[in-house]
């Protein structure tokens, strides 16, 4: 029986071919992306989950509160005392394991020197908390030698090629030797870090890289990311509700005036699992991603779906007059309403089975076009797990199920006495209920077309927006210490170039994050008041201000000419505000301690961003660099450029780089780029939404070509009379034409506030962003009617000028 019904819905397939290739088309298509985002989802969900124990893995995070209780700043890292008193206060502990990410260091081998990224010091327990695969070496000990060191498979073959790594000897930073103990396999693609490089923590206790001391007391370095196993089903929450009291009872109560430390930082644990796309701290080991992502990437590819889900409901339904006879004759002979189901659902059921075996063949030729929009590493490998495969191999009958309930249920219903006598007519609920689908899909891609725009003018916003600074003319290179003593002559040497305008030294350049901050306090004759908001500080020296072209409100810049210079101060506006005085002309010649440093503010710069535009533009002092405090704080160097024969600048910048620092790779990078960079996760996503909003489009057109040519074809011989009583071919068009186009107006009518709530709550992430313009939700509706009415014109304009007279001889 079964066999018989996949029989007869071949064979009608077969005979309506048209309408089969649009629901086959549209269904392929939409469940082509389905299977696209699944992938790109399947993939977010799963970070760190390859680990055997990452149920069970803990990061401690770090928070910082302002005197009114307010978190300040949010950290995924945490300072070295903590992970040394940890084990021994909590000893339900079973590991703990430390990294200090280094970023970029210098490593040498023979004559072979290259700046290697993602350097940590990793402690000897790495390999007990995290599962990765180690090709060379003994896990349990490779890490426990200070001046010991690991290799990713990828980093060892960059330095040893086909040679056996183990007990080479690699110089980093031309500072000190390691020796290779082991070779890793790299840290898997949904690894919420990636480090190629593992140096033994144990190096950190020598006195010249760091210090033993250091390691037990320095209360300030939030650097660590520091990671707990702890035993199986035990609630963190216990542990958390006692890290008030560990806090008080390790941290200086005289570092807070003698209040209790906990009112002023707290720590807490965060699940290793959720760290890709739940966390969004103010320090992160890499770009994380967002569960609200893969909401939105889930509801379009629900969307996408539904669309074609609705194309088969309404072609199906409307074709239904072609085959009243056939279910006439059925029912005559017998047939039952429940087989009359059963038989219409296995032909909704076979196209559906159809269409997802072409879509797994035109994902394995789409996929790398999405790795390479996304960035991602996706494979098709991800959908074969029992528990992915299971649902595809249900969803053929879901899909077919959903799409073909109705037309089942509603062709069911026949009477075969009217159908057989040609008295069968379509009523005008069925007739409504299509309209009400073509809503859905048109109102769907209205919205998808509105949230496209905005998201393009969000990220136009963010490149063309002024910040205060230009960002357009600066190369940034790392800043090396050993430059220290020839520094000046370095500089001079760099500006006998024409094409070298100004070079600085900073701790952090803009497009960075502001993440240190001291206390500080204002003056009143000999008294002391602590300023309440936090302020953060750059390290700068003479020429910062200028090498950026940053704008000064009031005072002057710090200047060579003085030497008092050495302990005053620049503040933004924002500081100035935060601190409480009236202007930034107010503000000049007050007294000011920042730290253990004591001066006076000689300058205030107008507020630029120096953040992204996700962040509110915060309180900032600029730190003159020639005091002891701030000693060892530069971390980059920057250089104004002129805009013309940039490779020959790059060149000479080269050549006096190499000359000072022979034994340091040269590693240049324009600014413009790496503000691009902070917003890659959103071109990304506007890419992404424009793909999958063309596609939901093209398959609701896809649809209403269907259908606006089965209803065309059903009015045949109204339009032959038209013509023959002197209807114009613009007339017949527009009569065609403006019941479809009616409905694409009511479905803006009700995406205009579905797509305005979506984005308004989507723009609330930027804490700069551009007003929602009432012109796009226009424009969104008129490109709609414009396609809706592209594609019915082609069917419309083809009946119009059809010769009336075949039509008429044919009744």
């Amino acid at each position: 029986m079964i066999r018989n019904y996949f029989k007869i819905a071949w064979r009608n397939l077969m005979k309506y071919k048209f309408i089969s290739f649009v629901n086959l088309f549209g269904l392929t298509v939409g469940l082509t992306c389905c299977l696209l985002i699944a992938t790109y989802i399947i993939n977010e969900l799963s970070y760190d989950k390859y680990n055997k124990n990452a149920e069970n893995i803990y990061r401690v995070t770090r928070s910082f509160n302002n005197q009114d209780g307010v978190v300040s700043l949010n950290l995924s890292t945490v300072s070295p005392p903590f992970g040394y008193y940890l084990p021994g206060d909590f000893p339900e502990i079973k590991k703990m394991t430390r990294l200090l990410n280094t970023g970029t260091l210098a490593i040498k081998y023979g004559e072979k020197i290259i700046n290697e990224p993602n350097v940590y010091f990793a402690d000897e327990n790495l390999f007990n908390v995290f599962t990765l695969d180690v090709l060379k070496g003994d896990p349990n000990t490779a890490l426990k030698d200070p001046f010991s060191v690991m290799l990713s498979e990828d980093v060892a073959k960059k330095y040893f090629g086909n040679e056996d790594p183990i007990n080479k000897v690699l110089r980093v930073s031309n500072k000190y030797d390691v020796k290779v103990t082991g070779i890793y396999k790299g840290f898997p693609a949904n690894s919420h870090m990636h480090p190629g490089t593992l140096l033994s923590f144990n190096t950190l206790k020598d006195s010249a890289i760091y210090g033993a001391e250091n390691l037990r007391t320095n209360w300030g370095n939030n650097s660590f990311f520091t990671y707990l196993l702890l035993p199986d089903h035990y609630d963190p929450q216990k542990m958390v509700a006692r890290f008030p009291a560990f806090i008080d009872a390790h941290m200086n109560r005289a570092d807070y005036n003698g209040q209790l430390p906990s009112k002023f930082t707290t720590l807490g644990l965060q699940k290793l699992t959720d760290i890709h796309l739940y966390s969004h701290t103010d320090y992160e080991a890499e770009p994380n991603g967002d569960i609200n992502r893969v909401y939105i990437f889930s509801a379009i590819a629900l969307f996408i779906l539904l669309i074609a889900c609705i194309n088969y409901m309404n072609l199906s339904s409307a074709r239904s007059a072609l085959r009243a006879r056939e279910i006439g004759i059925r029912k005559v002979m017998g047939a039952g309403k429940k087989g009359l189901i059963f038989q219409f659902l296995s032909e909704s059921v076979l196209i559906a089975w159809v269409a997802i075996l072409m879509a797994f063949a035109l994902l394995y030729f789409t996929l790398p076009l999405l790795n390479q929009l996304s960035g991602l590493e996706l494979s098709v490998e991800m959908l074969l797990k029992w528990q992915v495969i299971v649902p595809l191999l249900l969803t053929p009958f879901v899909v077919g199920i959903l799409s073909g309930l109705y037309p089942a249920l509603f062709m069911s219903s026949f009477q075969p006495v009217k159908t057989l006598k040609g008295l069968f007519k379509i009523d005008g609920s069925n007739i409504s209920f299509r309209k009400i689908l073509v809503v859905a899909q048109f109102t769907i891609s209205i919205v998808l077309i509105i949230t496209t725009i905005i998201v393009f003018q969000q990220l136009k916003y963010m490149q063309n927006t002024s910040l205060g600074y230009d960002k357009d003319h600066i190369i940034t290179l790392p800043y090396i210490n050993d430059l220290n003593p020839s520094y000046e002559t370095f500089r001079n040497e760099l500006l006998q170039s024409n094409a070298v305008k100004n070079v600085t030294r900073s701790s952090r350049v803009p497009t960075g994050r502001l993440l240190d901050a001291m206390g500080a306090s204002t003056f009143t004759g000999d008294s002391a008041m602590p300023v309440t908001s936090d302020i953060k500080f750059v390290v700068a020296d003479y020429d910062f201000v200028s090498t950026y072209d940053i704008q000064i409100a009031a005072g002057r810049n710090f200047s060579r000419q003085y030497g008092t210079d050495t302990s005053n101060f620049i503040l933004n506006e924002a500081a100035v505000k935060a601190i409480g005085w009236k202007s930034a002309q107010d503000a000049l010649g007050k007294d000011f301690r920042y730290a253990s440093i004591k001066g006076k503010i000689i300058g205030v710069v107008k507020d630029f961003h120096f953040e992204s535009l996700h962040q509110q533009i915060v309180p900032m002092v600029l730190v003159n660099p020639a005091n002891a405090a701030t000693d060892g704080y530069f971390n980059f160097l920057s250089l104004q450029v002129a805009g013309n024969n940039i490779q020959s600048t790059l060149k000479t910048i080269e050549k006096t780089w190499k000359k000072y620092l022979p034994e340091v790779p040269y590693q240049a990078t324009f600014l413009d780029e790496t503000y691009s960079q902070l917003y890659v996760a959103e071109q990304k996503q506007g890419t992404i939404f424009t793909i999958f909003s063309c596609i939901a489009i093209f398959i609701a057109c896809l649809g209403l070509f269907g259908l606006s040519a089965f209803a065309i074809t059903q009015r045949v011989k109204e339009i032959g009379v038209r013509k023959v009583l002197g209807a114009s071919t613009s007339t017949i068009v527009s009569l065609l034409s403006k019941d479809f186009l009616k409905l694409v107006l009511i479905a803006a009518v009700i995406a205009f506030p579905v797509a305005w709530y979506a984005m308004y709550n989507w723009l609330q992430d930027f804490a700069y962003r551009i007003n929602i313009q009432w012109w796009v939700f226009i424009i969104a509706a008129l490109l709609a009617l414009i396609i809706a009415l592209a594609t019915i014109s082609f069917q419309a304009i083809k009946a119009a000028i059809a010769n009336p007279v075949k039509s008429l001889r044919s009744e």
